[in-house]
Parts: structure tokens; C-alpha cells; sequence
């Protein structure tokens, strides 16, 4: 299956009276709905815009289509509890048996499409055990999870079919944002459909039997190390860099570490038959994680319940120029939850003139923003169409339901 176009359009933009806030405003000689995609351009002296209809309304899931399967509770791809022996405790795997009874993460080099039967299959970045792992069961608890070594790998197992959808962290209450995660959602085409938050519990393990006094090193994830400064600086411990907290506990256990611990979670703990010596070390009681979940096609806004939209956009050099862009959201009661701002990577310098010190350069920054509207609302509409006028670059990365849970 694949996604196919089935109409395109293209409208310049002229002024006219802004009839939502009785000032000018820029407006699309064609209007895009739901299923477009918006491109936003400067060309030949005027503002530009082009979408294309990715699929048919009646063939768009709903929200409730992005919901659970009927497929029994699973995380293992290509090895199964099936093959456990029969000693071992249901849903614990021995630190002893063979790596080969873990799911293998997915690599870069992995091009065969596995086949989706009826089960959601969600990629992750990491081991087993892994705190994104729990993020995709707690958006699908049905789902088939499935491990890949890199963020960039999770994104491409979307876009070649290989799982339905991507799970990923993006910002963390202690430790801020996920830049590397940002940049990946403007490199692909991918469309955040949900969002997840998770409060996470980094706990201490090591190998059976040792004590804190034996430990000369910490492996986890840097972000973890990060948030566990405090406890991790009375044990005066060597921090040890690893790509997730769930591989830092498989390294301590299937190379039998007496020297070292991991920080990880409960679940890793479990899966590697390691012994939790202290639970909760981070520094905040509080500590939360917000992941994404990206598919490749978009899910269709609604009105009735709270939705969240993501977008990108850059801005010409002037006075002001970021003030009036964001305030076309305040202007309408738009509540923004999130503003990030990252150099642009291919052209990162902007040279200007000045008129005291001659040439100057300045970082040409894209601009992430996450508001609290749908795209089904009007004023979310007229927001972006607000918007264009002091925009060069302008995406929509996603319309979805936020996560109230606590």
C-alpha cells in the first residue's frame, strides 16, 4: 500500500481586509482542507503555496482508528516467550540465556518489510526495557514493539512500511529538550499523530549481590545521568555514556559487571535479571518525558476533545518580526505550550548590513512551536494565514489529541 496523491493546488496570496481581527490579511485563492499538506514559499515577489491531498477523506483513519488492535499483548519481534525454558518466571528473561531470545533492534542495514497482520507495530529507539518501549505500550498496549538502534532509524522504519508507527521522546521536564529529534522531524515527512507523557523512574541496578560500595561506574543514557546528578555525585561513581538506559543494563549483565551499575528502569531491571539497589534517584520526584508518535499519514482534526498542533516556520530578518509572529496566536486566544528554536543547518549564517560596524551575521533559526488548537478551528486557521504574512517557511507537522493523563 501505498500513498497516493489525488489532487494538487497552487494559490498565490493577496491583502484584503482581516475579517477576523479587522486588519489586513493574506489569504489562498484555493482553501486546503484537512488532508493537505501546506508548502509555503517567497517567489517572484510573492507569497507562494502549494499542497497536495494525501488521501481521501472517507480512506483518513479517524482517532479512534489510531487506537488499539485485538492482537495479544506483545514487545518481541523476532524472538518469543515461546522460547524461554520452562524454568524461568512468565514475561523474566535470565540474564544467562542468549541475546539471541531478545528482540533484535532494527538498523540502518535492515531493508526486508516485515508482514503487519493485524497488530500495531510501533518503533522505538533502544533495548528492551527501554523507557521509550513503555511509552509505545501505554499509547498501544496491544502493540507489537518494536527495538531500533538510532532516532534516525525509527523514522525510516515508518517510511519503508516496516512498522505502522514511530514512538519518540522529545522533551524532558529536567532535562529539556531532544534537539537531535527536532532536526530528524524536518529532515522526513513524517506526521505527528499523538503524543504521550510518561513519568519516569530511574532506578540503580547492578548484579546480584554487589553493593553500592563495590561500584566504580554508572553506565546509562546521558539524559539519565543527567537527571540523577544528586545521587549519582555521593557515590563519587565514573559516569559512563551508553545510546539508552536499557542497554546500559544489558552491558552490566551479559558482560558480568561487578564494577559497575546502570541507571534504567524497573522493567530493564526484570529483563536482565538484575537487583535494584535504590528506586526514584533522579533529582526531581517529578520527572516526566513527552514522546510523539509519528505515522506517515496525518489523522483528520477534530472539535471535540483538546487537540495540539505542531508547526515550523522561519522568519525574514527585521525588528519585531518574531513578536508579530507570535502574536497572531495571542491575538486569538491561542494558548502555545512550546517554543524551540534551532539554527538552520544548511544555511545557519544570515548576513545583514549594520550600519555602525559594517556587515554583521546573524544564526538563521527555524522555529518550532506547539499550540494548544486544532486545525479544525477557525482561529487555528486564520493563525497560520496570520502567520504567512511574516513567514518564509511554514510546515504544519501535526494536529493531534493531547495527552491528559496524568
Amino acid at each position: 500500500m501505498a500513498v497516493k496523491a489525488v489532487g494538487t493546488w497552487v494559490a498565490g496570496f493577496r491583502q484584503i481586509g482581516r475579517s477576523d481581527l479587522g486588519c489586513r490579511r493574506a489569504v489562498a485563492g484555493a482553501a486546503a482542507g484537512p488532508n493537505w499538506t501546506l508548502e509555503v514559499s517567497w517567489a517572484r515577489g510573492r507569497l507562494e503555496c502549494a499542497g497536495v491531498c494525501v488521501k481521501p477523506v472517507e480512506d483518513v483513519k479517524s482517532v479512534e482508528d489510531e487506537n488499539l488492535s485485538s492482537a495479544p499483548v506483545s514487545s518481541e519481534v523476532d524472538g518469543g516467550a515461546e522460547n524461554a525454558g520452562a524454568d524461568e518466571e512468565p514475561g523474566k528473561l535470565n540474564r544467562d540465556l542468549p541475546n539471541g531470545l531478545l528482540p533484535k533492534p532494527l538498523s540502518l542495514t535492515d531493508i526486508t518489510v516485515s508482514s503487519h497482520g493485524s497488530n500495531v507495530r510501533v518503533a522505538y529507539q533502544g533495548c528492551p526495557g527501554a523507557f521509550s518501549e513503555a511509552a509505545a505500550l501505554k499509547a498501544y498496549p496491544r502493540c507489537v514493539a518494536v527495538p531500533c538502534e538510532q532516532f534516525e532509524v525509527a523514522f525510516k522504519a515508518v517510511e519503508l512500511w516496516l512498522v505502522d508507527k514511530a514512538v519518540l521522546p522529545i522533551e524532558n521536564s529536567v532535562g529539556g529538550s531532544i534537539h537531535r529529534n527536532y532536526d530528524l522531524l524536518l529532515c522526513h515527512r513524517l506526521h505527528i499523530v499523538g503524543e504521550v507523557q510518561m513519568a519516569v523512574n530511574h532506578c540503580l541496578m547492578t548484579l546480584p549481590g554487589v553493593k553500592k560500595e563495590q561500584l566504580k561506574r554508572v553506565l546509562s543514557h546521558p539524559q539519565a545521568l543527567a537527571q540523577c546528578e544528586i545521587a549519582l555525585s555521593k557515590l563519587g561513581v565514573i559516569r559512563e555514556n551508553v545510546d539508552d538506559t536499557a542497554l546500559a543494563a544489558q552491558l552490566v549483565a551479559s558482560n558480568d559487571l561487578r564494577d559497575a551499575g546502570a541507571v534504567a528502569s524497573a522493567q530493564a531491571a526484570e529483563i536482565y535479571g538484575l537487583e535494584i539497589l535504590e528506586e526514584r534517584i533522579q533529582d526531581t520526584p517529578d520527572n516526566i518525558t513527552r514522546f510523539l508518535i509519528l505515522a506517515r499519514e496525518p489523522i483528520i482534526p477534530r472539535v471535540d476533545r483538546p487537540f495540539k498542533t505542531s508547526i515550523v516556520f522561519t522568519l525574514e530578518e527585521g525588528s519585531g518580526i518574531l513578536f508579530k509572529a507570535l502574536a497572531v496566536f495571542s491575538l486569538r486566544g491561542i494558548n502555545l505550550t512550546k517554543i524551540e528554536s534551532r539554527p538552520q543547518r544548511k544555511r545557519p549564517l544570515r548576513v545583514v548590513d549594520d550600519s555602525n560596524h559594517g556587515t554583521a551575521k546573524y544564526f538563521d533559526y527555524l522555529f518550532y512551536i506547539d499550540f494548544e488548537a486544532s486545525m479544525a478551528e477557525t482561529r487555528a486557521q486564520n493563525a497560520l494565514a496570520h502567520l504567512q504574512e511574516f513567514a518564509t517557511f511554514l510546515r504544519v507537522l501535526g494536529s493531534y489529541p493531547m495527552d491528559t493523563s496524568s
